[in-house]
């Protein structure tokens, strides 16, 4: 028996990996997220998978449906939106399945990032532009964020900025990074990306929070800033260059 923790990825079914349709097609219990992982999803488990909307759930009961699955020997599949590697809460839930010696596994999905980015048809690193892409969110009601990562202090490095479960505090948001960014830095913001109620948002920072306010943009969104967002001037990569060498290749 194995708890499978599966990237669910954005949304769309076909971002699905085919290693995770496959497990969770063979899982006879699946564990999800009900506001964040789509019905059509589960219509890939065994027709009598137990599935269980862990939404409103506490971390000891969900790890108590995963205990008690490996009692009974069935396999789990554990959905996490996006890519289990971030904001995904697997570490707390790994450590405990570690104490009572349940066995898991990984497999990764489309990050949210990655659907947002290609949503806007965008490159999140550009030659001279941006190279570094900085994944966070904001504290607000959540974990408290650890000494030095503010999103005044992150903005400072500069490059392409990517906020995860920040969309509530959008002014917020803008009044942290706009010191170093600037008022006029190019900014977006994609709720539901790859669905299809996906709202694809391009602005400025000084005008981005009125437009993700005018949509009714809540949750379920990223928000990404700098300045590649709008990068048209550019030199083009060294990768592809014809003055590369490229002996031994």
């Amino acid at each position: 028996m194995t708890v499978h923790f599966i990237g669910a990825g954005p949304g769309a079914v076909d971002l699905l990996t085919i290693r995770a349709r496959d497990l969770i097609a063979a899982s006879p219990v699946c564990l999800y997220a009900g506001s964040l992982v789509p019905p059509e999803m589960l219509e890939l488990c065994p027709a009598d998978a137990r599935t269980v909307d862990t939404a409103l759930m506490t971390l000891a009961e969900i790890v108590d449906e995963m205990v008690r699955a490996h009692e009974h020997g069935l396999d789990v599949a554990r959905l996490a939106s996006g890519d289990p590697s971030v904001f995904s809460a697997m570490a707390e839930q790994m450590r405990r399945l570690d104490a009572a010696g349940v066995p898991y596994d990984v497999t990764p999905g489309v990050p949210a990032y990655a659907a947002a980015a290609a949503a806007l048809r965008r490159e999140l690193t550009v030659p001279t532009v941006a190279q570094t892409v900085t994944l966070t969110r904001i504290a607000a009601r959540a974990t408290p964020m650890p000494e030095g990562e503010s999103l005044e202090a992150l903005g400072t490095a500069g490059g392409t900025l990517v906020l995860h479960l920040a969309v509530h505090r959008i002014d917020e948001v803008v009044k942290e990074l706009a010191p170093s960014y600037g008022a006029d830095c190019p900014a977006a913001v994609v709720a539901h990306a790859s669905r299809d109620h996906e709202i694809v948002l391009r602005g400025r920072l000084d005008d981005i929070a009125h437009a993700v306010q005018e949509a009714g943009i809540r949750r379920t969104a990223v928000i990404i800033v700098g300045p590649a967002l709008a990068a048209e001037q550019f030199p083009d990569s060294h990768l592809y260059s014809d003055t590369r060498c490229r002996a031994g290749s």
